[in-house]
C-alpha cells in the first residue's frame, strides 16, 4: 500500500487497479495520510480560502425518470415549480449584497427552459453583475446549446457523470439514458470552453469497488475544473427509498484522493455531507474540500426541490445564515471570501 500512495502523491495517478486497492484499504489510518496531503496541496495553491456559490434552484420539473432522483418524472408526490426570469434574477441581486459572486442555475431537465430563454436570462445576469461567474447545471442539452449558453456569458456547467461504469450507468437510469451520451456531453463541454464540473455519488446503488476506481481514472483523465461527490442518499418515494445512504468518511476519503489527483480542482463540500453529518461540511473541507453551496433560492421553493431525503436547506445551507457559515469555518481554520472563485490553473 505504500508504494501505491507513494505513486499518488508523486505521479497524481494510478492504474485501475491500484485506485481499487486503494479504496479497498480504507481505514482511518490511510484516510488520515491522504488527508494531510490532500490539505497540503490545497493550501499550496488556494490558502485557506473557501469560495462560495450561491445555489438558485430554479425548477423541479424534469422530463428524466432517474432511479435515484426524488424529482425524477414519474413521482407525483409533491409540488412542481419553476422560477420566473424575474425570480431567478432577484435571487441574483439578493446574493450579491450579500457577498456572492458566482450563482449556479441548477434544476432538473424542464423543456420550458429553451436556449433563447437562458441565453437571455444569462446574458441579463452578466450584465446585472459583471464581476460575477455564472455555473449552470441544467442536465444533458446539444452541442450547439451548450455553445450558445457558453457565448450568452455561462462560464461554468456542472454535470456529473454518476458513475464511469457503463454496466452501472445503467442500473441507476431508464433505458432512454445512455452512459456514452453522458461522456459525449462532458466532452462536448469542455470543448466549448466551459468550466467543467463532473462528479459521482458514493454508495449508490450497485457500485461496486472497481465502479469506484473508475471513477477515479476517469477524473484523472478527464481532468475536470471542478468535482462534485457526496454520499448517495435514498428518497422515499423512488425505487432506492430502501437502500442505505453512503458514507460520510468514506466520501471524505475520496475528496482527499480526488486533491492529489488533480491538485488545483475546485472540489465542494456538499450538501449531502451536511445532510448526513453535523459537521459534514467541516469534514469535507479538512479532508481537501474547498468551495461550499449555500441556498439562494426562495425560501417557498427550497423544500420542494427534494432530491433526496431530508436534504438540507435552512441553517448554514441558506444564504441568510451566511454569517453563521463564515464563523463555522473559520473555527475550522479556513475563511469565506468574496471572490468568483476561479480555478488556479
Amino acid at each position: 500500500m505504500n508504494k501505491i500512495i507513494s505513486k499518488l502523491i508523486k505521479e497524481h495517478s494510478l492504474t485501475l487497479n491500484e485506485y481499487q486497492k486503494l479504496t479497498c484499504g480504507y481505514n482511518e489510518e490511510l484516510a488520515a495520510v491522504l488527508r494531510d496531503e490532500a490539505v497540503r496541496l490545497r493550501k499550496e495553491i488556494y490558502g485557506n480560502a473557501v469560495y462560495i456559490r450561491g445555489l438558485i434552484e430554479i425548477s423541479n420539473i424534469c422530463k428524466n425518470d432517474c432511479l435515484y432522483c426524488g424529482i425524477r418524472k414519474s413521482n407525483g408526490l409533491f409540488e412542481r415549480y419553476r422560477l420566473s426570469s424575474d425570480e431567478i434574477l432577484e435571487c441574483c441581486d439578493y446574493g450579491y449584497t450579500l457577498g456572492f459572486r458566482t450563482f449556479v442555475l441548477q434544476g432538473g431537465e424542464d423543456g420550458f427552459f429553451t436556449d433563447e430563454y437562458l441565453c437571455e436570462l444569462v446574458a441579463k445576469i452578466k450584465k446585472e453583475h459583471p464581476d460575477c461567474a455564472v455555473t449552470l447545471s441544467l442536465g444533458e442539452r446539444s452541442e450547439e446549446s451548450y455553445k450558445k449558453l457558453f457565448h450568452a456569458g455561462a462560464d461554468r456547467y456542472l454535470l456529473r457523470h454518476e458513475t464511469a461504469d457503463s454496466d452501472h450507468y445503467s442500473k441507476l437510469h431508464p433505458e432512454n439514458l445512455t452512459f456514452e451520451n453522458r461522456i459525449s456531453c462532458l466532452e462536448s463541454l469542455k470543448k466549448t470552453g466551459f468550466q467543467v464540473g463532473c462528479g459521482f455519488m458514493v454508495g449508490s446503488p450497485y457500485q461496486t469497488p472497481e465502479a469506484i476506481a473508475k471513477d477515479l481514472k476517469f477524473i484523472e483523465e478527464f481532468k475536470p475544473d471542478m468535482c462534485g461527490i457526496g454520499p448517495f442518499i435514498p428518497h422515499k418515494d423512488t425505487p432506492f427509498r430502501d437502500y442505505p445512504a453512503g458514507s460520510v468518511d468514506f466520501t471524505c476519503f475520496l475528496l482527499s484522493i480526488i486533491r492529489i489527483i488533480k491538485p488545483d480542482i475546485l472540489l465542494p463540500s456538499t450538501t449531502a455531507l451536511g445532510t448526513l453529518s453535523e459537521n459534514g461540511r467541516e469534514k469535507g473541507i479538512l479532508s481537501g474540500a474547498n468551495v461550499v453551496m449555500p441556498n439562494l433560492s426562495p425560501e417557498e421553493a427550497r423544500s420542494r426541490y427534494m432530491l433526496y431525503n431530508n436534504k438540507l436547506n435552512t441553517g448554514v445551507e441558506s444564504a441568510e445564515k451566511l454569517e453563521e457559515l463564515k464563523q463555522r469555518i473559520n473555527a475550522i481554520g479556513y475563511e469565506i471570501v468574496t471572490d468568483r472563485g476561479d480555478i488556479k490553473k
